[in-house]
């Protein structure tokens, strides 16, 4: 009877009324017996978690990142204090498998553009969605602009019943239920950038030069689209970056349609005090580089307010753990798997022969500006796109989006990705080593 009431004594105090949330060590994820809990397993899983609470339209940067797994207790009475801004539970990689509330019923297709060699493909896949699968398929408008597709009259039938929209114009987020993406690496970022928040389960087949974020096979494609749909895959939760771009005001302003800014984001209010306000969800990296000019780049890298170093150099890159094998690892930083919450800071060609790179919790804000003494500007581009230039009293804030990108898997994410360590980047490959004669081994 002591136990219990000096139990309901912790739980009020861990989880005060008033508190917006409660410890889940103490509250329905284990059962508690005198001495140590009984670890139990997570009621319910998802591809994400919900969005904070507040408006999303402010940048609020991410408390915390909890890891391994959803409950973390240190003996029988001390736990974790649950915070409501966290954004992500890693779970074990095994675990996490796809599951659809209802079953999916319209499909966006990212293709390639300019490549001739994945028009059958496309036109394959979308009439096996459309006549076998009886689902709603969203393309690209200029997609369909294609002179080969516009002069096929077999696939005149289908290409009546597209859904089409354009890039920064139309808001498609609560329209699709899943993505598709036919091509390499490249069409998989783009169709993340169409996503400013949640992102629909993305199945990417590889059809482009690279395929290090493509596992698919196209050959199989109507079983294993038959399977995605059916609820039955693995999937990675791959993080993005959330980004901040503000810049001070200069001379005339360039006039935006609809309202928004250039990545589709609402253009800033009143509050921005006239500044250029634009945020980004970026997969890959940030790259803040020199541009043409042929001095250093001299910018200032803060962490959560605390300046941290100054780069002096070539530039530096903020990637995801996703972006790890990608320009990072070109710069010579290590490989990070997608289910590690962290962020990557790695120097370009530092002028230091000490400046290695760095890995940061998933929860911090990361701000970079030029320095004082700069003596030219910066450039920023988001995995490769809209490329800008940074003046002196420009900013760039970065921290973990609460909405990361759920890639669908052929097996699991751990064997997806080492198989694409061998395939892609031949990581550890070398002749083997010859054995000694079975005498000589017998001397030894």
């Amino acid at each position: 009877m002591e136990m219990e009431q000096e139990k309901m004594h912790v739980n009020k105090e861990l989880c005060p009324e008033s508190a917006a949330y409660c410890c889940s060590a103490c509250h329905g994820d284990e059962t508690w017996s005198y001495g140590h809990p009984i670890r139990g397993r997570a009621k319910s899983r998802s591809l994400s978690a919900s969005p904070a609470p507040g408006s999303t339209k402010e940048f609020r940067r991410t408390r915390s990142l909890h890891g391994p797994c959803p409950v973390t207790t240190f003996g029988p009475k001390a736990c974790v204090l649950q915070n409501p801004q966290t954004i992500m539970h890693i779970q074990d990689p095994a675990s996490q498998r796809l599951t659809w509330n209802k079953s999916p019923k319209s499909v966006l297709v990212v293709k390639k553009v300019r490549d001739a060699s994945l028009l059958q493909p496309f036109k394959e896949l979308c009439t096996y969605l459309m006549e076998e699968n009886n689902m709603v398929v969203y393309v690209e408008k200029k997609v369909l602009e294609d002179p080969a597709i516009v002069n096929d009259e077999n696939f005149g039938a289908v290409k009546k019943k597209f859904c089409t929209f354009r890039e920064d114009y139309d808001d498609i987020s609560n329209q699709i239920d899943f993505i598709i993406c036919l091509g390499g690496d490249g069409t998989l970022l783009y169709a993340s950038s169409l996503f400013p928040g949640s992102v629909p389960p993305v199945m990417a087949f590889h059809l482009g030069s690279l395929g290090f974020l493509t596992p698919f096979n196209f050959e199989n494609f109507q079983s294993q689209v038959t399977q995605v749909i059916e609820g039955n895959a693995a999937v990675v939760l791959r993080s993005r970056l959330k980004v901040r771009v503000v810049k001070e005001p200069r001379g005339r302003k360039v006039p935006v349609p609809n309202g928004l800014s250039e990545n589709g984001a609402p253009a800033p209010g009143p509050a921005d005090s006239g500044k250029q306000v634009m945020q980004y969800q970026v997969l890959n990296e940030v790259v803040i580089d020199r541009g043409p000019s042929s001095y250093l780049s001299n910018v200032d890298v803060y962490l959560d307010g605390h300046l941290i170093t100054t780069v002096q150099g070539d530039g530096v890159i903020v990637s995801t753990p996703t972006g790890s094998t990608a320009y990072a690892a070109a710069a010579g930083a290590s490989m990070i798997h997608p289910n590690v919450p962290a962020i990557m800071i790695t120097p370009i060609c530092p002028h230091s022969l000490s400046f290695r790179p760095i890995v940061v919790p998933a929860g911090v804000e990361l701000k970079i500006m030029l320095s004082p003494e700069a003596r030219n500007t910066a450039w920023v581009s988001f995995d490769g796109r809209k490329r800008q230039e940074i003046r002196h009293g420009d900013s760039i804030s970065i921290t973990t989006s609460r909405y990361p990108l759920p890639s669908i898997c052929v097996r699991d994410p751990v064997s997806d990705w080492f198989e694409s360590l061998a395939q892609c980047l031949h990581w550890n490959v070398r002749k083997k080593q010859a054995h000694f004669p079975e005498e000589e081994e017998g001397e030894g």
